[in-house]
């Protein structure tokens, strides 16, 4: 058996500059967390070298160290990559990094596999902890680097913590912009900049929609988590921590010194709550009545209005589809659903499913913040959502043949209405997150000769499990 894990992350460095610190494995601690030491026996490093690793943990840490053999250096390409090998019971955990130049700069590429007979125990205390948080581990490589910030726009990022959140700011970071956290709780590992706010007051953090030789721009990403019970307490904690957070950022802007550069206000293609058949874009209304259920519609709609007041020169309202990825919980669940033999359609599988991969996501972001070059997008409502849609029966038959084991490849157990919603009440979740659907593509991004990476699921799933 075994486990790989292929991710890339672009840094505005010289390949030169990246690898000064790359080629010295005792220097990955600063950058990776997971990791407490790496230290080369001798330097400089070839093809041989032995290196004692330590993974950091207060358990597991101590276990390798004591019980574990040496890793070592299996090759060494001056001024391109570097890969070490620490071996385990009948097989090894590989880890390679590749430097490639690009315009602007450096991908770095990180590969770690994981084999033998007991991999998938090795996968879980070593290999993953090393392959995790990626592009936050990137954000800090770029400052261990010696990265500055570069760039005349700084972005402050609401939710900045979540899974979206932290992935916009190591982009950004690491291209050179100034990137400022606004979060409830300060991290003291993070790579960023960070002000305390309780997303409803102004305070502190409100000084952060300006300073002085610099252009501001917002990205709100704040809100309470969707997954949860319908209730009518539920349905008011997602709406206000929504609508609170959103009015708090727009008040700031219109206290500040001069216009937002853009406001990037988050939504959802849940808006259109259950659409069956219906082909959506920007232009579509959004439901009213019965059809507008109250946990999807009655949320995104009053949170997309309450950006209408904010001090900008530029407004764009996000409603993102599923965002598929790499780490990404949605992708986590869907996951473990198929190799355990439930991959099969969920609530009968004909409901529409509207998606995106984290790459377009981040390149619409940065579009809508004036980032990408031949490429400018108007102000108001953008659908982040991949061209062709599909239908959950067909998403989960796709996730099962890379992931299922043997024959449940091709068959695995459904999850009827019923099941579904008795099983939304155990985990205390909303059973209207897997058996709604909707059709939703952009009208607007393809005007604007926006080109998708991964236009259809199938390149999406190639990329996140290749």
């Amino acid at each position: 058996m075994a486990w790989q894990r292929t991710q890339t992350h672009f840094l505005a460095l010289p390949s030169a500059t990246l690898w000064e610190v790359l080629r010295d494995p005792g220097r990955v601690p600063k950058w990776n967390r997971a990791v407490a030491k790496l230290e080369p026996h001798t330097r400089p490093v070839v093809a041989g070298t032995s290196l004692d690793l330590v993974p950091a943990g207060n358990l597991i840490g101590p276990i390798h160290a004591r019980t574990a053999p040496q890793a070592v250096v299996t090759r060494v390409e001056p001024g391109k990559s570097i890969s070490w090998r620490q071996p385990q019971p009948g097989g090894h955990l590989l880890v390679h990094l590749q430097l490639r130049e690009v315009p602007g700069g450096t991908e770095l590429t990180q590969m770690v596999r994981v084999t033998g007979p007991l991999s998938a125990a090795f996968t879980e205390t070593a290999a993953k902890p090393i392959a995790s948080n990626f592009a936050e581990n990137c954000a800090r490589l770029y400052t261990v680097a010696g990265g500055k910030t570069t760039q005349n726009l700084r972005i402050v990022i609401a939710g900045g913590h979540g899974f979206l959140g932290s992935r916009a700011a190591a982009d950004l970071h690491c291209r050179g912009h100034e990137v400022v956290v606004l979060t409830r709780r300060k991290r003291a590992d993070s790579p960023y900049q960070q002000q305390l706010w309780d997303g409803k007051f102004q305070g502190a953090w409100s000084t952060t929609m300006h300073k002085p030789g610099y252009q501001t721009a917002v990205l709100n990403l704040a809100g309470e988590l969707v997954d949860l019970p319908p209730t009518a307490s539920n349905i008011k904690l997602l709406r206000t921590s929504r609508i609170e957070a959103t009015g708090a950022l727009a008040d700031a802007s219109r206290a500040a010194a001069a216009p937002l550069a853009a406001f990037l206000q988050s939504s959802t293609t849940a808006i259109f709550a259950d659409a069956g058949e219906t082909r959506l874009t920007e232009s579509s209304p959004l439901p009213a009545g019965a059809a507008a259920l109250p946990q999807m519609t009655g949320v995104a709609q009053p949170w997309e209005e309450a950006a209408a007041g904010a001090n900008t020169e530029h407004l764009h309202i996000l409603r993102t589809s599923l965002v598929f990825e790499q780490e990404s919980p949605l992708v986590d669940r869907l996951s473990l659903l198929a190799r355990v033999g439930l991959g099969g359609p969920v609530a009968g599988g004909e409901q529409w499913v509207s998606w995106i991969h984290l790459a377009d996501w981040l390149r619409i972001v940065r579009a809508a913040l004036g980032l990408e070059e031949h490429l400018s997008l108007p102000d108001g409502v953008l659908h982040l959502a991949a061209p062709h849609p599909v239908r959950n029966q067909d998403m989960m038959a796709a996730l099962r043949a890379r992931l299922a084991p043997g024959p449940l490849r091709r068959f695995s157990l459904p999850t009827p209405a019923p099941v579904l919603a008795l099983g939304a009440r155990v985990l205390r979740t909303d059973p209207a997150l897997g058996s709604t659907g909707r059709h939703v593509t952009s009208e607007v991004l393809a005007k604007a000769g926006f080109t998708f990476e991964h236009p259809d699921f199938e390149t999406a799933l190639n990329q996140i499990f290749g």
